[in-house]
């Protein structure tokens, strides 16, 4: 140790094949969905169809014993969707030829999370009427959509995101045979509490709150609210290094705010957004660590406020994780807090050591 159930489903036949983020390097990626009948929540709700959309880029390789041995399933964060790893940021640094998970050696696999992106969620017609999903509800539903939609019974690789480095921890206890290595970004394996726990209630307090929220079931936006929960947001996922670059001066800073907020609460639905932060609520696979046998590298950054190094939790939760690494990114001028998670430029290197250490 160093420190440092099966729903019925069908595939839905619309295919949608979205520009390569490198004509020369990368194949063009794949969208598709798939629907889970009768899917069962955590809570006991039942949805008769639940779609979750993804997108494929590369080719699944079997052996000789059929067992697909090239897969890479890559997790977003709250609020987020697959189609985020498709940038030149993080695509453009990872898939191409030669790269740490060149596409034309992997079969990588990049979902919207349920409530997320093109997969169901409330904003498509339930409302506050919508299942209320946790976070074993999105692997369970993740796995069956590999198993049932794209006959994958075996991941190299699951890497994730905020929330989705999150659901690593969740899949290293709920699959522990079906992976083989594990790296969360910009998490820790712990119930959330403190700040963190206390900045999501606030969120969901900001939107319900707001009497234009009217119980879910509002006509126009809840504005106000979720300008707040927006504001909150921005506050804990950012670094001061990357806001003083975009704001240098008073003027700059003032307008940066004002296109930011705009362009954040526009893009976000309020239910989707209260029903995503609800989500982690019963989250805490401290209890069940040594369950984790696949390798596993987790990757955090020194200025993220979210998942604060000082708490010291990683170097206490980490030694009981059988294959486990931890490595916490010191802050610099490219380093931007939270969402340093999605900088593969500063982390890529620890990756491609990972994939070297599991070997072909």
């Amino acid at each position: 140790m160093k420190v440092f159930a099966r729903s019925a489903v069908f595939l839905l036949a619309s295919l949608i094949v979205t520009p390569a983020l490198r004509a020369a390097d990368v194949p063009p990626a794949i969208e598709a969905d798939f629907a889970l009948r009768d899917f069962r929540f955590a809570s006991g709700e039942i949805l008769p169809s639940l779609n979750l959309h993804y997108r494929t880029i590369g080719t699944p390789r079997r052996d000789a014993s059929g067992v697909v041995r090239n897969a890479v399933m890559i997790l977003h964060g709250t609020g987020g969707t697959g189609a985020a790893f498709l940038s030149q940021t993080f695509g453009g640094e990872l898939f191409g030829a030669g790269q740490v998970l060149d596409a034309a050696r992997y079969f990588i696999i990049l979902p919207d999370g349920i409530g997320h992106g093109k997969s169901a969620k409330p904003s498509d017609g339930l409302h506050a009427r919508f299942p209320k999903y946790n976070y074993d509800d999105m692997v369970r539903a993740q796995h069956a959509m590999l198993v049932d939609g794209l006959q994958v019974n075996h991941l190299r690789l699951v890497l994730g995101t905020s929330m989705g480095a999150m659901h690593c921890w969740v899949w290293g206890e709920m699959y522990p045979d079906f992976v083989d290595g594990l790296v969360p970004l910009a998490s820790v394996p712990a119930q959330i509490a403190g700040r963190n726990r206390v900045m999501r209630t606030m969120i969901m307090d900001s939107i319900t709150r707001d009497p234009a929220y009217k119980h879910g079931d509002y006509t126009e936006p809840p504005h106000a609210g979720m300008v707040g929960a927006v504001n909150l947001l921005m506050m804990m996922t950012s670094s001061p290094i990357g806001w003083h670059k975009a704001g240098p001066t008073r003027d700059a800073a003032d307008k940066w705010y004002e296109d930011q907020l705009a362009t954040r609460v526009a893009a976000n639905d309020a239910n989707d957004m209260l029903y995503q932060f609800n989500s982690s609520r019963d989250y805490d696979p401290s209890p069940g660590l040594e369950k984790i046998t696949a390798h596993l590298l987790a990757i955090n950054s020194a200025d993220d406020v979210v998942n604060p190094p000082e708490l010291g939790l990683m170097e206490q939760l980490m030694p009981r994780v059988r294959h486990g690494r931890y490595i916490l990114l010191p802050t610099t001028e490219q380093t931007r807090g939270h969402g340093t998670h999605s900088l593969p430029a500063i982390w890529g290197r620890h990756l491609a050591d990972f994939m070297r250490e599991l070997g072909e």
